[in-house]
């Protein structure tokens, strides 16, 4: 787990579980993008500013693995880190747990590239965003 992370917590919802209480396994993809949103906003490089910026983050993989079943009206929290930075692709991980117990639920992560808005072309970030490139090398322990 990234030391640089951040950790977002709330309470499951009804509408997220089955009849059963259990969280529905697609839920865990919202989680992670609670998380990942929080992440870039208290890490310096918010989706808007970004965005109006003409920058895309689109989702190329993402991987989960189920640990636990969170229940309805568990409290949980999402810690999400950068995993990895190669100036194309940027993969953050996450790790969900129960707050009562402290239970693992889910890790999994998510890889990013950085596209133009506009046109959809792929950006290598340290050439057309140093300011941001800068903030994820800090963020991911990275050396620059």
């Amino acid at each position: 787990m990234g030391a640089l992370g951040v950790t977002t917590e709330f309470t499951v919802r009804y509408h997220e579980t089955d009849k059963m209480g259990i969280v529905h396994h697609a839920n865990y993809f919202h989680w992670f993008e609670v998380g990942r949103v929080e992440f870039m906003r208290q890490s310096g490089f918010p989706y808007r500013p970004l965005e109006e910026a003409g920058v895309y983050l689109p989702v190329t993989e993402v991987t989960c693995k189920y640990q636990a079943s969170a229940l309805f009206d568990d409290r949980v929290q999402v810690h999400t880190w950068i995993a990895s930075y190669n100036k194309l692709r940027l993969v953050f991980g996450y790790e969900v747990t129960r707050m009562s117990d402290g239970a693992k639920l889910v890790s999994g992560t998510t890889e990013h590239v950085f596209q133009k808005a506009e046109t959809g072309q792929v950006i290598r970030l340290h050439k057309n965003h140093p300011d941001l490139h800068a903030i994820i090398m800090e963020k991911a322990g990275l050396d620059t």
